[in-house]
């Protein structure tokens, strides 16, 4: 795998690049700011670029705004976007739109060395990755609304797999259960959220944005 790291801390992005390099991977580049990941994806596209949401020059969101870009300029790279903190505001505007090849995990992800390489070859293959503890604080931030109230617990485990960009099968080997039951628990999340079928977006994703007050575009 072809890899770009955009991280300001020169310590972490060092420690990122030796682990993927250990990995079998390729570092194109390792940059410190928005600018010169634009610069280093235009110079040699890599098949996923991490990249850490506050960067220079402003050191707010400006990691954010050059992956929010390359999602639309290169819709076939994967992004991995590394946040110190969840910010629902990040996750919503990574997964609008398409959901492929897209993830956001936290910073402490990198040291769980699986899990950060689990997040980053689904998204270098087109899945969604996004951190757990993403995924428990934003639906723990909507249980208050009805549509939530309506999934039973298992329901809420199976999307929570879900957001987390975890396919069928592996959210069966997670959980415990037979392909078969998580197929019929994700209808029935899709019929409580009053998801239909649409050929432009994700109905995984939409049952995600639903309580993020993002998935406007739902069906």
């Amino acid at each position: 795998m072809r890899v770009v790291v955009a991280e300001d801390s020169v310590l972490l992005r060092e420690g990122i690049g030796r682990l993927l390099e250990e990995e079998g991977h390729t570092v194109l580049a390792g940059v410190g700011d928005a600018d010169a990941l634009l610069a280093a994806v235009e110079s040699d596209p890599p098949d996923v670029a991490v990249v850490d949401v506050r960067m220079p020059p402003t050191h707010t969101d400006d990691g954010l705004q050059a992956a929010l870009r390359l999602r639309v300029e290169r819709p076939a790279m994967g992004v991995l976007v590394l946040s110190q903190y969840v910010e629902q505001r990040y996750a919503v505007d990574l997964l609008a739109g398409s959901a492929t090849g897209v993830g956001y995990v936290l910073k402490d992800r990198v040291g769980h060395v699986g899990e950060f390489l689990d997040a980053l070859d689904r998204v270098a293959t087109g899945g969604t990755a996004v951190d757990p503890e993403v995924v428990r604080q934003l639906l723990a931030r909507s249980s208050r609304r009805d549509p939530l109230e309506r999934l039973s617990e298992r329901e809420r485990d199976v999307l929570a797999a879900m957001a987390q960009g975890y396919t069928n099968p592996a959210i069966a080997d997670r959980l415990f259960v037979s392909q078969s039951a998580v197929e019929k628990h994700v209808n029935a999340i899709f019929d409580k959220l009053d998801l239909g079928h649409t050929p432009v977006y994700s109905r995984r994703v939409l049952a995600v944005l639903r309580y993020l007050g993002g998935g406007g575009a739902a069906a």
